[in-house]
Formats: structure tokens, sequence, C-alpha cells
């Protein structure tokens, strides 16, 4: 990555906010802050004019694509992002986006008597134990026992729900961000009051004894959930917005 100006033709290159322009679409949260952020992190290595302006090529805006969606759909924290990239930086064979293995040589086949820990844990009722949840979610096992003992993760007998791996995925990616643990009990707090409220919404329509009612009940409490999320990441952004404006 990098080099001198030179090594692209001039009309290649792009400026910070065109990259911004070209990523929005499909990434509506992208931000310059991010971008600069990432490259902070030694993710992306824009080029420099001699006048220090950041000249981006089509090379870095995929890289820039890789470490987004691997975020928002992987839910992987930087520092597993960065193995992937490195590795394919040395010419390596690197797994696809969710495969649940680390960068470099594959890992041993693990039996598969439950669901791997490839999984997306898009159905709460996969079952995973405790080392596919660690290794599925790219953490250390010190993380895991923090998440149970704040309530963000809880056991049934020996195993997991698969949306223990989001929420495990979730948190490491905030971890690279400076939160401890400790800092998303509020957000667990705001999830459960959430949570409540929606069930009082849906609770007239589980009392129906027609048939399908409880089927509809829980459709419905999907879409007031992802319409909740959204407007708790309108509400959040427009804080922030606020924030730095100040």
């Amino acid at each position: 990555m990098g080099g001198a100006l030179n090594a692209q033709p001039a009309r290649s290159l792009m400026t910070i906010g065109d990259v911004l322009g070209l990523l929005r679409p499909e990434f509506p949260d992208i931000t310059i802050s991010k971008i600069r952020f990432l490259e902070s992190e030694g993710l992306v290595e824009p080029q420099r004019s001699p006048s220090g302006y950041r000249k981006f090529g089509d090379a870095d805006v995929e890289r820039l694509r890789f470490v987004l969606t691997a975020q928002r759909d992987h839910y992987m924290p930087l520092r597993v992002i960065r193995q992937h990239l490195e590795a394919r930086d040395r010419g390596e064979n690197v797994p696809p986006l969710g495969s649940g293995h680390p960068a470099g040589p594959a890992a041993p086949r693990r039996p598969r008597t439950l669901v791997a820990a490839d999984t997306t844990a898009e159905d709460p009722a996969v079952r995973l134990t405790r080392r596919q949840l660690v290794d599925g979610a790219g953490i250390d096992d010190a993380l895991l026992t923090r998440l149970e003992e704040y309530g963000l993760v809880r056991r049934t007998g020996a195993h997991y729900e698969g949306d223990a791996l989001s929420i495990a995925r979730a948190a490491a990616a905030l971890g690279e961000f400076g939160f401890e643990v400790r800092h998303l009990r509020a957000v667990k707090a705001a999830a459960d009051r959430q949570a409540g409220l929606i069930e009082q919404m849906v609770a007239p329509q589980l009392r129906r004894r027609s048939q399908g009612a409880h089927e509809q009940a829980a459709e419905t409490a999907r879409e007031i959930a992802a319409l909740s999320v959204r407007l708790h990441a309108a509400l959040v952004d427009a804080g922030i917005r606020e924030s730095l404006d100040r």
C-alpha cells in the first residue's frame, strides 16, 4: 500500500470526499472521520500529494469496502480484519469473511455435531459450545467470561444460543474503540426495556386463539424491533452530530 504519488495516473486518484461519495450508498454511516480512523489503524494507506492531501486509488477503496463489510456484516474486530488484510498482502489464501477461521493456515476441522462456528447466527435457535462461540466471534475466553458476568450473554446448560455470537462479535468490535464490557451495561438495560415494550405491544395478538396468532405476533415483534433499531440509530446519529457541532 501507499507509495509515491506518481505510482498511478493522477486522474485515477480520488480525494477523501470522492471516496466518501463512492462508499456512502453501500455504507450510509461512513464518515470522513471513520476513514481517517481506519487509516490511523493502518488498515488503509492512501498516497499523499506534495501538499499533504490524501489521494486514494481503486485498491484503497476496495480495501475500505472489505473492512466496512467485515465490521457491518460479520462484526469482526479490527485485529481480526487486520490479520486478514496482512495475510492477503502476503499473497496467502485468505478464508472468506464469516468463515470463522483466522487468517493464515487453515484451522483443523471440528466435529459438526452442533452448528459450526462459521454460522452468522441469524437463527437464535442455533446452539453453540463455548469453544465455537469464542472461535466464531474471534474473542478470547476472558472476554466471554466478562460478557457473561455482565449479563450480555447467557448460557443454557452447556450451550449458547445463536444470538450470543452476534452479541460477542459486536462487543469485540466496540472494544476496538475503547469500550469495556462494563460500558455496555447501559446498552443491555435499554435493550431489555425495549424488548419489554415490544412484548406489551404484541400481547393482544398472543392472547388470540386463532390459528397462526403466535406466528403473526412474532412477525409483528420483528417488524417493531427493526423499526426501533432504525430509530435508535437515527437518534444516536443526531445526538453525535449536535455534540460535534457545538
